[in-house]
Order: structure tokens, then sequence, then C-alpha cells
């Protein structure tokens, strides 16, 4: 990725478009008081930039619930036997490519991951649980807590010195 020198202006249309990536160029550019040529280019040398890496659609989760079941969350701690630094690069390859697997981090101190899955149900926990831990000889340990409620949820990222105009 190459090195980006980024202005206000960057971080307020970054800002909008953490709020709403659907957004028109031509709304983004009045939102952000630049003209809608400029506001593309800049939007483009971002994305090439690396600096928005997806746009994507978050989901309401209740609203599918009668559709989808509310299914069971879960944050759940890793803790692995080795710690080579390809042993940790092959776990996190593996979690990460599971589909019940919505976020990985690899943490210090403590255990060596925590993940937030999200499955179906306690059977669908099962099998997960013996997809990506059990059937690992290297783990360790697993400590899962279940979400009984979600109180919040924001992908956006704080941008601080972002000035409103």
């Amino acid at each position: 990725m190459k090195s980006i020198d980024i202005d206000d202006t960057d971080l307020r249309l970054l800002d909008a478009l953490q709020s709403d990536a659907a957004i028109s160029n031509q709304d983004l550019a009045a939102q952000v008081h630049v003209s809608p040529p400029t506001c593309l280019r800049r939007v483009k040398r971002l994305r090439d930039a690396g600096l928005i890496e997806r746009q994507i659609a978050v989901l309401s989760a209740d609203k599918l619930a009668p559709v989808l079941g509310h299914g069971l969350s879960a944050i759940v701690e890793v803790s692995l036997d080795h710690q080579g630094v390809e042993l940790l690069d092959a776990f996190e390859q593996r979690v990460a490519a599971d589909s019940a697997v919505q976020q990985c981090y690899r943490v210090s101190p403590g255990p060596d991951f925590v993940l937030i899955v999200h499955v179906a149900d306690m059977p669908g926990y099962q099998a997960l649980a013996q997809r990506l831990f059990t059937q690992d000889a290297n783990v360790r340990n697993v400590k899962a807590y279940f979400s009984l409620k979600r109180a919040k949820f924001e992908p956006k990222m704080a941008i601080p010195s972002v000035k409103r105009t």
C-alpha cells in the first residue's frame, strides 16, 4: 500500500462515507463542500490508497430475525499451545476463512485470539467449535461468552479532527 497525504477534506469524505457509502457523488460533494469532479477524484484516490477497504451493507439482525432466526453470537477467546509465527498465521488464516467468524483479532496479553462469531444456534456453535478448535491439536484453551443482547454495533471509526463545515 502506497503512502498518501490526506487533508481535512479527505477526512470529511471518509467520515461521510462511513455513515452512508451509497450516497451519490453529487450529494457527497455538496455535503463536503467540493465540486463533484473533485469529490470523485478524491474518493478514487482514497480507494486506490487502501484507506477505503471495501463498501458493504450493514444488515439489521433484528429485522432479519423473523426470516433467519436470531442466531447465536459469541465472543471467543482462544489460546494456543505454541505461538510460533507459522502456527499463529495458520490458525488465523483458518478461522478467517470460516464464514461464521465475523471478526478475528490477534491480541496480547492474555489469549492469542479473540473472535466474534455468529451461528444459527447452539448446535451450530458446537459444529464451529469442533471445526476450528477441537480438531486443532495446537488449541490449548477456548473460552466463549454468549451474547444476550447487542447494546451497540458501530463499524464507524471516529475521526476526531474532522472540521464540520
